[in-house]
Order: structure tokens, then sequence, then C-alpha cells
């Protein structure tokens, strides 16, 4: 069975930045795009990542000039309300909820140590929790099914977005430290952002609370091993939750891979 993308656009070498959007990236990454464990390439330009897209023109230009024609929005309503995508032309946006990190509790935060309780428990919960487990689904589904190029997104672009990327990564054949290495990249790419919130953070609230804030506006190793922590214990591996745990069968597993590898 044969789903491989065509495009007659010529692909920049290294990643396309937007000014508005930092963490913005390509899920194959950069240069011939990341090695399988078959001897092969993620294909480039087929599937992007990003943080909220509050785009200046000129940046709503460039993904439409990539030729996006999905956009899924894995943010919660209230999310999405206080800073709505901005159009991009001839991308198609959808809602595909999936919880992120609960902000009563962020706000109640005490230690460094309760927030990294926090964000082990929000990549658990894409797991465990039904609903995660059928936005997923359905994300991947229209991943597989849809017109290219696609787009998914959430707030900060690294933990929802960040599993949603590593999932399309295990199902291309990408290596587990490759996989890492590009989660780990949200740290490096939207630092600028980070370090910003943390300032206001710091003059509202004082250095403290900076600190004890800083673990959920990051990304580490121990988040994404939880996540697959949660796999092996309910699934056994990550092939079980896609397909177990998920729903998805192995024609829709098998386009998703024609596009994902070259």
């Amino acid at each position: 069975m044969t789903d491989s993308p065509t495009t007659d656009r010529a692909l920049p070498e290294e990643l396309v930045r937007l000014v508005s959007a930092d963490n913005f990236r390509d899920v194959a990454g950069a240069g011939a795009g990341y090695p399988t464990r078959d001897g092969r390439h993620v294909r480039r330009g087929v599937f992007y990542r990003s943080n909220e897209l509050q785009l200046t023109a000129e940046d709503a230009t460039t993904l439409a000039d990539l030729g996006v024609a999905m956009i899924h929005d894995l943010r919660g309503s209230q999310e999405i309300e206080a800073h709505p995508d901005t159009e991009v032309a001839g991308a198609t946006w959808q809602h595909v909820e999936v919880s992120g990190i609960p902000m009563e509790m962020v706000e109640g935060l005490h230690d460094t140590d309760a927030a990294v309780r926090v964000m082990r428990g929000v990549y658990d919960a894409f797991v465990r929790d039904p609903q995660a487990r059928a936005s997923y689904a359905r994300l991947l589904t229209d991943l597989a099914t849809g017109d290219l190029p696609q787009l998914f997104h959430c707030t900060a672009g690294k933990d929802r977005t960040g599993w949603a990327a590593a999932l399309l990564l295990e199902i291309a054949g990408v290596d587990r430290a490759t996989i890492l290495a590009d989660y780990l990249l949200t740290n490096d790419v939207s630092s600028a952002t980070r370090e910003k919130y943390l300032a206001l953070i710091a003059e509202h609230l004082g250095e403290e609370k900076a600190a004890v804030y800083e673990p959920a506006m990051i990304v580490e190793e121990s988040y994404l091993q939880t996540a697959y922590d949660a796999t092996s214990e309910l699934y056994g591996s990550v092939d079980g939750y896609v397909t177990d745990g998920l729903g998805l069968g192995s024609e829709t597993l098998e386009r998703l891979r024609a596009r994902l590898v070259e």
C-alpha cells in the first residue's frame, strides 16, 4: 500500500522558523529528516508542530506558502477563547481537545517537587485518560487521511504536542534516543518565550515563584518517560497503546507510515 505525499515545493535544508511561534518546527527535523531504524528517513514537509498560532501577517503567509492544509488545535476552549489562532489561508482549522496542565494546580504550587509531580501527572493522563486517548486517536487518524501538509499545536507546543510528535516518530520507526532529543529541543527553541514569562512571574509574584513554576514551563526526560511507563503498564508497549489504547487499525498505521517515511 502506498500513500506517499508528493510536492513540487522546494523545502529549505534547515528548519523554517517563525518569529511569532518560536516552537514551530517540522516533525521530521532538519536536513534529510530523522533516520529510522530500517535505514530510511522521516519525510519533511508533511507534518508540522507548533505552539499557539498568534501569528504575524508574515508568519501566517509563511505557513500558507508551506501549503498547510489542516491545523489541529489541541487546546481547551478557554485557551482558544483567550488566544484564538490566526487564520492561515488555505488551511482548515479543527479543535481536537486534550487536557493540558491544570492551571488551578499550578497556581497552588509551593515547591519545584510539586511542579514536577503535576507535570508527570499530565503525561500519565495522556495515556490513561479515555478522553485524551479519543483525541489522540482522532488526531492520528486525521493525520493519516487528511490533505497534506498538516500542523498540530497546543499552547506552548511542548506537552500535548510533544506526545503527539513522539507518537508519530515512534510509528515512523525512529529510535527512542532521537525521539527524546527532538522532544527536548523545545527547551532550546522556545527559551526566549520561557524567559519572558518567568521574568513576568518574578516581577509580579517574586523570584521564588518563578523557580517554582519553571518545571511547568520546560520539558524533561522524566515527563516523557512517565507517558512511556504508562503505555508499558497498561498496553505492554507503544505499539499496544496505539492499537489497543487508541484503536488504530493496521490500515491507518500503514497510511501514516507511508506519509512519514521515505
